[in-house]
């Protein structure tokens, strides 16, 4: 069986706040910790009718008094705004549910996919991350030879060809770079994110998404 994953629930209302506990102690893939126990929380799950800034200065304030662990919430309510949603992820929001879309299945669910990576978020909320990502790649990232998976283009490139079956001459060959380059870009590579060889070199490429 899975292991219950802990939450703490805050409300801007406290009959919604002890209704929502007194549903969430009946199911089992959760386990609720009382307000005291806030920083001890895996994920916290933040009730309110509309968000504000105070809503996310109350995350702010959660976040900094997490007991040595990274916060994480998941935040129910409407008027969420591009400028909200920027400055929550920076305090470990997941995922923000709508208050008419709020049952209690999907509240679970969001907080449960917290270990799973997976975010519960309002379409117009996805667009605006979307815009938000391209514009570090435009600005930011591809500016000074970087992509989003954290590596060079010049080492995508590498690892790309590595990929194919090439060996260290033929890529310096098809890049135009001395073999010796093109050796000391591997070694980097396998340096900075310390990874085994070549191979855990190209499927770490992969999986972030840069292959």
């Amino acid at each position: 069986m899975v292991r219950p994953v802990s939450v703490a629930v805050l409300a801007g209302d406290p009959l919604t706040g002890q209704g929502a506990v007194a549903h969430l102690r009946t199911r089992f893939e959760v386990c609720v910790l009382g307000n005291d126990r806030v920083a001890e929380a895996e994920v916290v799950l933040i009730l309110v009718d509309r968000i504000t800034d105070d809503t996310l200065d109350l995350m702010e304030r959660v976040a900094d008094g997490s007991a040595g662990r990274e916060a994480r919430f998941v935040l129910v309510g409407d008027g969420v705004r591009e400028r909200h949603l920027l400055r929550a992820i920076t305090s470990g929001l997941v995922s923000v549910i709508p208050r008419r879309e709020a049952d209690f299945d999907r509240i679970v669910r969001a907080i449960v996919g917290v270990h799973e990576g997976r975010l519960e978020m309002p379409g117009i909320a996805l667009g605006w991350l979307v815009a938000q990502l391209r514009a570090v790649r435009q600005d930011v990232l591809e500016p000074n030879g970087l992509t989003p998976s954290g590596l060079e283009t010049r080492e995508v490139d590498v690892l790309g060809l590595l990929a194919d079956g090439l060996s260290t001459g033929e890529i310096a060959q098809r890049l135009n770079y001395s073999e010796r380059t093109v050796k000391n870009i591997i070694h980097g590579v396998l340096t900075r994110l310390k990874l085994r060889n070549r191979t855990h070199a190209v499927a770490f490429a992969v999986r972030a998404g840069a292959l």
